[in-house]
């Protein structure tokens, strides 16, 4: 059963990127986009990858998708055809496709027990979480602890993008000067619509206390500082979208996202310090605590924090300075 629906899923993941690519109105495009992520979060989850499944659902089918609408305000509907056929392009996309579908015959069975990713380092995390860190989730151990410097690299690769789209939009020196009510002047994309303002008014709650609930509960089932970012920036990027930016910019001010920007990745390496200037090395946890799994465990639910603020930050600060330049 289940490979009969990852077959289906693939399928419809084929039809949507050649309707994607076949487009010519962008945002029947974008739409598309956003299936696509849905599609993809659906396959995530037959493949038990839970905590992939919640940020493609909340990023790509989610924030993107109004991303990418607030670019599509900034530049013509319809897409431009080339006028003469790009061989080159062409030529290296099958080429591309023929090594992707040659390398796939070389790929272990789904589920093999003797795949080379059972056989390197997977058994040593499966054993030795339950007594360095003692937590169920052994995603969560792994990114928070034994891959530590690996995460605190992607939350300052995050930190920098958001950094970077601000400096092309030309929004740092606005965002810490104007008051949210001169930038957003309250404009509502779906407040005249009744059907979005009543589930919006409904769902928001909701969705941003599931968002708290995968921050805090990330060590014993599937979430973490990731998901829950992107989960809680799209509850409040449909809050703008319903009530406005103005109002949405009152409960979160341009101020607190750049501290929450900053503050998270800060937040990150500051547990760093605090563990070598208590005798430890950067990251180690165990020295936060006399007991070193409790140390352990204070350890990531600390960064993990710290991620969560810069996901959130960063996301809302992209989607405000696209809906500014939209005016």
């Amino acid at each position: 059963m289940t490979i009969i629906l990852g077959i289906f899923l693939l399928t419809l993941l084929v039809i949507v990127a050649i309707g994607i690519v076949q487009a010519e109105d962008l945002f029947t495009g974008v739409m598309l986009t956003g299936i696509f992520s849905l599609l993809m979060a659906a396959n995530f989850f037959v493949l038990d990858a839970a905590d992939v499944a919640l940020t493609e659902a909340a990023v790509g089918a989610g924030i993107s998708t109004v991303l990418l609408l607030g670019g599509l305000a900034l530049m013509p509907g319809r897409e431009r055809r080339p006028r003469k056929m790009h061989w080159l392009a062409l030529g290296v996309v099958t080429l591309t496709t023929m090594m992707v579908v040659y390398a796939t015959f070389e790929k272990p069975r789904l589920g093999d027990p003797q795949a080379p990713v059972h056989q390197h380092v997977a058994p040593w995390y499966l054993e030795m979480t339950p007594e360095l860190i003692d937590i169920p989730n052994v995603v969560t151990a792994v990114l928070g602890s034994f891959r530590g410097y690996d995460t605190l690299g992607e939350v300052i690769v995050v930190f920098t993008a958001g950094i970077g789209v601000l400096f092309l939009l030309g929004l740092p020196g606005a965002v810490g000067e104007r008051r949210p009510e001169e930038l957003a002047a309250g404009r509502s994309y779906l407040g005249h619509h009744l059907i979005p303002q009543v589930l919006g008014t409904l769902l928001i709650p909701f969705i941003l206390l599931f968002a708290l609930y995968v921050q805090f509960h990330g060590e014993y089932g599937p979430g973490g500082g990731f998901q829950a970012g992107a989960i809680f920036a799209a509850g409040m990027v449909l809050y703008s979208l319903i009530a406005g930016e103005r109002e949405a910019l009152m409960i979160i001010t341009p101020r607190t996202l750049m501290i929450l920007m900053a503050g998270g990745a800060l937040l990150f390496g500051g547990v760093g310090v605090l563990t070598m200037l208590l005798g430890g090395g950067f990251l180690d946890y165990n020295v936060l605590a006399q007991n070193p799994v409790t140390g352990q465990q204070w350890g990531i639910l600390i960064i993990e924090l710290g991620v969560g603020l810069t996901v959130t930050g960063v996301l809302l600060a992209i989607y405000h300075a696209f809906a500014a330049r939209g005016r």
